[in-house]
């Protein structure tokens, strides 16, 4: 949810959660839970009836209860969601403090399927009871993989009212960190998994092979699926694709890792400003009119544009607010709101749907930015607020406001713009500078149809369900619209009569007004030059939005207005003093990004900095200090290219994994400008490769796209091939892979045993204690493979289905898995916490004690190093998207440990089979970017020659 805005806001703009420098988040119980200009303020406005006051009041002093949300496939988080209800809660009910049972967490009533809690259980009864303690550990557990995410209720509802289908384009504009985004991405891929599943299935049929029964979460995804009815093209993988978007770098990164839970490949992370977010650019149809071709800008479904804002409606959780609050912070972001609800309008298809939301009660940040965001947009017969009264039905809210007042700077209410233009005349604009005519309600219209319905608003209290403040607006836009133009810097200053027509406006119009195929996320409007032919101008003048997103952060300022612009500045300031909370679990941003080396020369893109005005004009004024201060040097980010589908590397992955010819293979790519596949593979959607690649080089600043699907890694035995499958992209992929490549269970036993037991002998009899698949493991050649758990029958079968990555190594087998996920699968199927069994540890070298006298003990300490490096948190080895492969020193040295550890492994199996007492080193370098599996590649510290 919005949060307040960075320093002078304009940090802010494409950031739902704030700017600034974060401060000392302060104990709530310590807080005093008075202000008076925020008491007097709301209750002036008298949102809530005079019989609710004492409840609002009452409700905004408490605590506000932890929630949080099962995430991923519908079907996945029902079947984690199961674990909840069938073992937690009946422990909890049973609970009596005080002589009275306390209250269990309890599924919140208005979000679908009860995939979203919470729990009002207080701390000090929490720590009292063992049963908390388990549920306790369950969260954690389950929240660290991904299956559960730590969210505020209020921040879930944006989401639930985009009605967002599979297929479908949306952009969210204001996206870190990410807790909504993840709930967009979910329904983008609705079904997915069922329908791949099927296709499949039909395919296995044709060509009379079998196929496993399907596990609980298919059911439930083939459930949903057949009453969407959704698209089918593309062999059942959605078409749809998500962007989101961050105005702070380091934000977007987190962001990033927030969505890799999600392992998306119709997902693109951009950085740009929300207010003046580039059009992006789709590839031209082949048709040329004229010697021209037609041009092709993408168009969004769905918008999110959930915006920077005071924050008031957090102070259940934010002590600060308390103490902090004044009217300044709202009419400090009334013009930032603005501009960002008009721009997601302008980038929506007809028909589309954009949701404006913020975590403030403040109508100046919500109806008023509404209304006057309509209005500049032609009306309610082009862009019309939705009644959702009838969606989320046990939601309990409140309508819009359709009048309120303003609080000024000064803490004076005013009742109407005229009071306010009288005394502005009779005795100057102090305090009441920043208050606009457009922060007001609307004047009633004398014409019919023509009033805004802003009673379709939606307003959350917190004393009606326990929750946080929030306001919520959905707006459809119904026919082409024409944005006033900006001839001053204040929008919202502007009368619609005084609004001038350009031919450039008109053309705009044009291009808007053209009828869409909703069925293609793609598009196709005629190009501008068709309309309204370029005219000489002065590039350097009139540099573009992307253009403008790479320039620094220089501002332009007449003189002459310097008293409103510090004054615009002491507000916001006011504003950054809170510190930024989030509706999840506070997560440190990722590692190393501090130390990112900028690359040189940079891309084409980076290049626009030479159009920026201040380079194009030597004769500007002396600016204050304060107004030179420059952004932070951002690393340039490596270019997104694809591989020819014919490619030798790609050759060698279809042949060893037996790929079934169906699967994609025009949507690999790297990310290096050489675009040689060096060090990982990645995989994408069709319409994420078209905009990456029309978009190189334009001033598009794409932070990450695509999923993780081949990593390479050196081998024991030549004739191996060295890409394995990632685990990211294993789902993606795994239906596709030949039974060559696949090792089948049935067994929770047996998959137990390979989540406790880490490296377990294969070779030499060792087969004989992996039970049912311990032939398949002895036979199978070396390199990666695809375990399938299928369901079955019987207290030791499964209902759910599962897929997890093996490697087979010279002598051993090994699932590759974090030891964070082997315990949340432990603990969610089998509800054990019993330590892993790390084989590995039990020694390194094999054959006589004299041999592993050769290491020195200082060796061994270095070999449980390295081991350890397993346990490491996977949020704790964030992956530094663009660089890991693209800087050649970096990957020099990345292969210098890969190299170390693979001969190290391979000494070790020259000297002979094991002892009976002795277990292997298997082909730790097979391990991968979550935790575990490239944790191992970190010992630089054995060479070749340490292992003679």
């Amino acid at each position: 949810m919005g949060r307040n805005g960075g320093k002078r806001f304009g940090k802010g703009r494409g950031r739902g959660r704030g700017g600034g420098h974060r401060a000392q988040r302060a104990d709530y119980d310590e807080v005093p839970k008075h202000n008076e200009l925020f008491e007097q303020y709301y209750n002036e406005l008298r949102v809530i009836t005079e019989d609710e006051r004492e409840d609002f009041w009452d409700a905004l002093g408490r605590d506000l209860p932890n929630s949080f949300r099962f995430a991923g496939s519908k079907g996945h988080a029902l079947a984690v969601q199961q674990r909840l209800k069938d073992h937690y809660i009946p422990e909890i009910v049973s609970i009596k403090h005080n002589g009275e049972f306390v209250e269990p967490p309890t599924a919140l009533p208005w979000y679908p399927n009860q995939l979203a809690w919470q729990m009002t259980t207080p701390k000090s009864v929490v720590r009292k009871f063992p049963p908390f303690a388990s549920f306790q550990k369950y969260l954690v557990s389950e929240t660290s993989v991904g299956n559960i995410s730590r969210q505020e209720a209020v921040s879930m509802i944006p989401p639930l009212l985009m009605d967002v289908h599979p297929g479908m384009t949306v952009l969210d504009l204001c996206a870190a960190p990410g807790s909504k985004t993840a709930q967009l991405l979910e329904m983008v891929h609705g079904g997915e998994e069922a329908r791949t599943r099927e296709v499949v299935r039909r395919l296995r049929k044709q060509e009379g092979r079998q196929i496993s029964p399907d596990g609980i979460e298919i059911k439930f995804d083939l459930e949903e699926e057949e009453r969407m009815a959704e698209n089918w093209s593309d062999d059942g993988r959605t078409t749809g694709l998500l962007i989101a978007n961050d105005a702070d770098y380091k934000r977007a990164h987190m962001l990033i890792h927030q969505m890799k839970r999600l392992n998306s490949p119709n997902l693109i992370v951009t950085n740009h400003d929300a207010t003046i977010y580039p059009s992006i650019k789709l590839p031209s149809d082949s048709i040329y009119e004229g010697g021209i071709p037609k041009g092709k800008y993408l168009k969004f479904d769905r918008i999110l544009a959930d915006v920077p804002c005071s924050g008031d409606g957090t102070c259940r959780k934010n002590a600060n607010v308390w103490k902090d609050w004044n009217p300044g912070n709202a009419l400090g972001l009334f013009n930032v709101q603005l501009r960002i609800l008009i721009r997601a309008l302008t980038m929506l298809k007809v028909g589309g749907r954009v949701v404006y939301s913020t975590c403030s009660m403040n109508p100046v940040e919500n109806e008023a930015v509404v209304a006057s965001a309509i209005r500049h947009c032609g009306g309610i017969s082009k862009v019309d607020l939705i009644d959702c009264s009838n969606a989320l039905p046990e939601l309990k809210r409140r309508p819009g406001l359709t009048f309120w007042k303003v609080m000024d700077k000064m803490g004076k209410i005013w009742d109407n713009w005229g009071d306010l233009e009288k005394q502005r005349e009779e005795e100057g604009d102090y305090g009441t500078e920043r208050v606009v005519q457009n922060m007001f309600p609307p004047t009633k219209s004398s014409k019919p149809d023509t009033s805004l319905p802003l009673k379709r608003c939606m307003r959350v209290y917190p004393h009606l369900q326990d929750t946080g403040g929030f306001f919520i607006a959905v707006l459809e836009k119904k026919l082409g619209i024409t944005v006033m133009p900006e001839e001053s810097k204040k929008i919202e200053n502007r009368s619609e009569d005084s609004a001038p027509k350009s031919s450039i406006i008109a053309a705009v119009d044009e291009i808007e007004a053209m009828p869409t195929n909703g069925a293609s996320p793609m598009t196709r409007i005629k190009a501008l030059d068709d309309i309204a032919p370029p005219q000489a101008t002065d590039e350097a003048d009139n540099p573009s939005a992307a253009a403008r997103q790479n320039k620094e952060n220089l501002v332009e300022v007449d003189l002459s207005s310097q008293k409103h612009e510090l004054e615009d500045i002491a507000d916001a300031a006011m504003s950054t003093k809170r510190p930024r909370f989030r509706e999840e679990i506070d997560e440190a941003a990722p590692r190393g990004l501090e130390e990112r080396q900028v690359h040189w020369p940079p891309p084409p893109g980076a290049e626009l900095e030479l159009t920026r005005p201040e380079a194009a004009s030597s004769s500007k004024p002396n600016l204050p200090a304060y107004q030179h201060k420059k952004k932070p040097i951002q690393p340039v980010e490596e270019p997104f290219k694809y591989l020819d589908p014919d490619h030798e590397t790609l050759r060698i992955i279809y042949q060893f994994y037996q790929l079934h010819e169906r699967f994609p293979r025009d949507r690999f790519m790297v990310r290096n400008a050489s675009g040689i596949p060096a060090k990982t593979i990645y995989y994408t959607s069709t319409l994420a490769k078209n905009i990456l690649t029309e978009n190189e080089g334009k001033g598009m600043k794409f932070v990450h796209c695509g999923v993780k699907m081949f990593v390479k890694q050196d081998v024991q035995r030549p004739g191996v091939c060295q890409w394995r499958i990632q685990t990211d992209g294993l789902p993606i992929l795994e239906s596709w892979v030949g039974e060559n490549r696949v090792v089948e269970l049935t067994s929770k036993r047996t998959l137990k045993n390979l989540l406790v037991e880490m490296f377990p002998r294969v070779s030499y009899g060792g087969w004989e204690q992996l039970r049912e698949i311990g032939q398949r493991a002895r036979d199978i050649e070396m390199g990666c493979c695809v375990l399938r758990v299928e369901p079955s029958e019987g207290s030791d079968g499964f209902s759910e289905r599962l897929v997890l990555p093996l490697w087979r190594s010279l002598h051993s087998l090994n699932l590759m898995l974090p030891k964070e996920e082997r315990r949340a699968m432990l603990l969610r199927i089998y509800n054990d916490d019993s330590p892993l069994e790390d084989h590995s540890k039990d020694r390194f070298a094999v054959g006589t004690k004299t041999e592993v006298d050769v290491k020195g003990e200082d060796s061994r300490a270095e070999e449980d190093e390295m081991l350890d490096a397993d346990t490491e948190e996977p949020g704790k080895d964030i992956e530094e998207e663009g660089i890991e492969e693209e800087d050649l020193k970096d990957e020099n040295a990345g292969q210098e440990v890969n190299d170390g550890i693979i001969n190290k492994i391979a000494a070790v199996d020259d000297l002979g089979p094991p002892g009976p007492d002795e277990t292997e080193v298997i082909g730790i370098s097979g391990l991968g970017a979550k935790g575990g599996e490239d944790a191992m590649m970190q010992d630089q510290s054995l060479s070749v020659e340490q292992q003679a």
